[in-house]
Parts: structure tokens; sequence; C-alpha cells
């Protein structure tokens, strides 16, 4: 017998198993298309939204590990690694997992950066925190992001925090399945029917559509309407979904005679939607929808009016010569908040169907399974604000059951009253957009440097569309190169918004805007920090007339860039 026979190799030294909790458990990724960087899923971290995963994903309650997770200092400090499981089939191709630290100087090219291989068959990857090299300018966990090799690929990934020693949390159970369907979810489900309506003009609709005309249900919103959370954002959003259930309902021969329109925009109020309410839902007059799902309940907080703009973009939709029906859809964050308490007085004053998600989840997000709960938070949200494909599921259930509650109800026989005083304001009825392209009121422009096209703008999914659309690319831009003659704009109007493009680049700077000689504004275009369409109001009045607005780098700014989106007038 040998005596050079190896016996089994001694095992490593087993990991030290730590404490942690989960910032994503199972969540379906899907590649979106990136401007100058491969396709990926990203999922923000920044402005508190790592501590509000770690409490509402991770049942994290306690503070001493929740408040250092807002800065890279704290981070580090409780923070030991982060794990990172993808499962994807083998013909998705090769993933990565990119971490991001935002600036304190320069916001998206300052903070450190690390990208790591993910294998995908569900094994875990390990960062650990202390093996990288930091930069001096962190400031804040940005955002993860997954990294695909093309547009429209999915996986499926779990993402969780391992911490210091010293520091521990309890393990959480994951949730069982939402029973769909069932009593308790139909329950519920009927709880979000805030106010039935005058079912005249939504009866018409679907009328029309069973009778085999042509019939469009529309959906104007912020992200939550543009889709976020919902992977594919195409096909499982909440607007598509509750589309495809009226089209299942009330189509006739299939529902070919059933057509969508969306058009929802992240991180925009009602404020913007009223501007491109003409461009996004009528499609410049080739559109006449038969309904338009309103949904601002989670977005308005950046309305300067408190409401008015919201009661004229209804007045606005109502006032159509083919009397579209108008829904009122009120989201809600994880939080459990929502501006329905000042927008739903407008469903009220005219008697529109309203529909509540607040009034729906809140009150059963409180409860155990044993006493009712139906779905938790962590199934409803992917994150802090936006619905997961649950979610979305749940947004178009509440609105397909208006749709069938409306449908066996009487015909309300009296057509809306529109000619009273209004609940907030009707100041901006018929707002109207100025870009390059559209000028109906004949504004006389003089663009001065302000005379370049920027493409890097807002990019949003419209309709069912596979590919994303630039929001406002008829713009005027100032560079460095192109002088510092100042944008001048002549119309006749009672008021006029700017429409001015925020990005966290460090080679934008600020504007002055003048009206009439006077400073009205100094836009800041690096105070959001994201790529977005930021509204201001310049100027309200009682009657129209002659204004000249002139728009010009401030003495600091001049070799920065800014971007004139549009104007909106009326």
């Amino acid at each position: 017998m040998s005596n050079n026979q190896s016996g089994p190799k001694a095992p490593k030294d087993p990991q030290k198993k730590r404490s942690g909790f989960y910032i994503l458990i199972d969540t379906i990724l899907e590649a979106t298309e990136r401007m100058e960087a491969k396709p990926s899923q990203e999922i923000y971290l920044d402005e508190g939204r790592l501590a509000f995963n770690a409490k509402f994903v991770g049942s994290v309650e306690d503070e001493t590990i929740l408040e250092p997770l807002k800065n890279c200092e704290g981070f580090h400090k409780v923070v030991h690694s982060i794990g990172i499981s993808v499962t994807a089939s083998d013909e998705v191709g090769p993933i990565d997992f990119v971490f991001y630290n935002y600036g304190k100087v320069d916001r998206y090219g300052g903070g450190t950066r690390i990208k790591l291989p993910c294998t995908k068959d569900g094994s875990e990857v390990i960062l650990k925190l202390d093996e990288y090299q930091w930069s001096q300018d962190d400031d804040v966990v940005g955002k993860l992001a997954f990294e695909f090799e093309n547009p429209g690929l999915t996986a499926r990934a779990t993402v969780k925090i391992y911490l210091q020693d010293g520091y521990e949390v309890p393990e959480i159970s994951i949730d069982p399945p939402v029973e769909f369907g069932g009593n308790l979810y139909n329950s519920m489900i009927s709880k979000s029917m805030l106010n039935q309506g005058n079912n005249r003009r939504l009866k018409t609709a679907i009328d029309k559509a069973r009778n085999g005309e042509d019939v469009t249900i529309a959906y104007i919103g912020g992200s939550i309407t543009e889709g976020a959370g919902a992977k594919p954002i195409q096909t499982e959003c909440y607007a598509y979904r509750s589309y495809m259930k009226f089209k299942e309902m009330f189509g006739k021969n299939g529902g070919d005679n059933v057509h969508y329109i969306k058009a929802g925009v992240g991180g925009t109020p009602s404020e913007l939607g009223m501007v491109r309410y003409d461009r996004d839902i009528l499609r410049d007059g080739k559109v006449k929808p038969d309904i338009v799902v309103v949904e601002f309940a989670v977005n308005d907080a950046g309305d300067e009016t408190n409401g008015v703009c919201y009661e004229s973009l209804i007045l606005n939709i109502l006032s159509a010569e083919n009397k579209p029906a108008v829904v009122l859809l009120f989201s809600v964050f994880a939080n459990d908040w929502n501006l329905q308490e000042r927008l739903s007085p407008v469903g009220r004053l005219y008697d529109l169907p309203m529909v509540s998600l607040s009034d729906a989840l809140v009150e059963q997000f409180r409860l155990t399974k044993e006493e009712g709960n139906v779905i938790t938070k962590r199934q409803y949200f992917y994150d802090i604000y936006h619905p997961t494909n649950n979610g979305h599921a749940i947004m178009a259930d509440t609105l397909a059951y208006l749709f069938e509650y409306a449908s066996k109800s009487t015909y309300d026989e009296a057509e809306i009253i529109l000619d009273k005083e209004p609940a907030i304001g009707s100041y901006f009825m018929g707002v109207h957009l100025i870009d390059k392209k559209d000028n109906a009121c004949g504004a006389v422009i003089e663009q001065g440097s302000f005379k370049a096209d920027d493409k890097e703008l807002h990019y949003v999914g419209m309709d069912d569309e596979p590919f994303v659309t630039p929001q406002f690319p008829y713009n005027w831009m100032h560079t460095p190169e192109s002088g510092n003659e100042s944008f001048r704009l002549t119309a006749t109007s009672r008021s006029l918004l700017l429409v001015f493009k925020d990005s966290g680049r460090i080679d934008f700077g600020k504007a002055d805007v003048f009206v009439d000689g006077k400073l009205v504004l100094t836009a800041d275009p690096r105070l959001v920090g994201w790529t977005h369409c930021s509204p201001v109001i310049l100027y309200r009045e009682e009657s129209s007339r002659e204004h000249l607005i002139e728009i010009k780098m401030t003495a600091d700014s001049q070799d920065k860039c800014f971007t004139i989106l549009g104007f909106g007038y009326n």
C-alpha cells in the first residue's frame, strides 16, 4: 500500500456569519438603454433611500444603524460588506454589479465606483468594503446598478448588507405570496373607490368600446405612471395592465378598437403636466382621448400653486369638445404619504371618479397575516416611491374595479357641471407650449448665445414603445463656446412658465431670469442633482399683455451650460 496517497485537503476556515439586512429581495431587473453607458437597471439609494430600504425591506428599526446609512462616513462605520445574488438564464449574457457613491464636489464624477461580475446561478458574490480604495470626495451612497450587454434583458437579484462587529439586526422571514383574487384581496380592492362619481362620460366610453367604436384611454402623471418599478416596464406597469383589462372587459372582437396613450414623466408635478398635455396626450391635436387617468398625488408637492395647476389641468381635459371622462388616481408612497387631502376636493366638486391606493392599502399594511394583511410593504414597493409588479397589478385592479362598477351602474343622465367656483383655482386653463418647434402665440425669440441643442435630456418610456423618448428635444442650450448674449422672448400672455433642465453635471451653471427688466429668478439646475424637467412660474396676471423675458448666465456661470427646455403660456 502506497504512502504517497494524498488525503482530502483541509477546507478553508469558514467565513464568520455576520448579521445583515436585505435591501432587495428576489427583485426583477430589466436592462434599460443608457445614453453613454451599458444598458442597466439602476436602484437609487441617495436622499435617505438606503436607510428607508433598510427599514421597510430589511425590517431594521435600530436608529444607530439607520442614521449612519445616510452618508458615506456612517456607511463605512456600520457596513462590513455587500452580498449580491443574481439569477438569470445563460442566454442573458454577462451581468455586472456596480456600486456608486456620489461626490461632495463633483456629484456624479467624484465618488467611488466599484464594479463586480455577477454569477447567474443565485450564488452570492461579496463586496468587502475594506478591500477597496475609497475617494475623499465620497458624500453619500448614490445607487446600485446591474449592467447587461443589451437592453430588455431581465434577471432577478437579492442584495444584502452585512454589518460590522457590534451591530446586530433580527433575521426576517420572507413574506408568503400575495393571494390575488381571494376574498380579502377583493375586499381590499373595493376600498380603493374613493368616489364613484358621475358615470355618464365613463359609461359613454364603455358603450362605445362595446359597440366596436374606437376608444382611447390615456394616462398622465409622474414616474409611477411611466411604470417605474415594473419589470418589464412596458407591459407590467399599472397603466398598460389596466388598459388591457378595459380592453378585455369592453373591447369588441379582441379589443382592437381600444387604444392606449401613456405619458408619465418621473419627478414632475401637474405644473409640468399641464404644459405638456397637448403634446404628450393630445399629440398636437391628433388624439381625442375618451378616458384620461390623472396620477399626480405623490408628485404635486413640487407644484408651487398648491393645487391650482392640478385643477387647471383637470378642467382643461374636461372642457374638451369630445367630453372625455377623467379618473383621479391617488397613488401612495411607502411612508403612507400622498396629497389626496389637498387634491380630492377637485374631484368632489366636479363629481369625478376617484381611486385611492392609500385607502385600499395603508390600513392593511399595519396588520399581520392572521389579522388580515393581504400584501406587505416589501411586496408592494420596489423602493420608497414606486410599486413592484405586485403593486402595479393592484393599481390596475383598482381601476378595473371602478370600470366594472361603472359598467353595471345606472346611467347618470345629467352631465357634470364645470361652470362652478373652483375648489382650488383654474387660472392656468388653456396653457400651451412654446419651444423651437411650437410657437402658436407668435412670440418673438432671440436665442442669443442659447443656440445649441441639448441632446442629454430626461428620457421616458411613452405608450408601450420599447424605446425611450426625450422630453423637450426642441430646446435652447447655452454652452461655454457660444458667447454670453442673453436669450430674449417677447410674448403677449396672462402667465408664463419657464421649463429648464436640472442636471447633476458640474459644467452646468446658474442663469438669471428677468421679466420686463426686473430679476424674478436665479435658476440653479444643480439643486435637484439629476437630469430632470423643472417648471417655474415667471408671472401670472389678471389680463394678457406684452412682456419681455430675458435669460442670461450669472457672472460666475458664463463658462457653464444651461438649457431652456421651453415655456408654458396662456
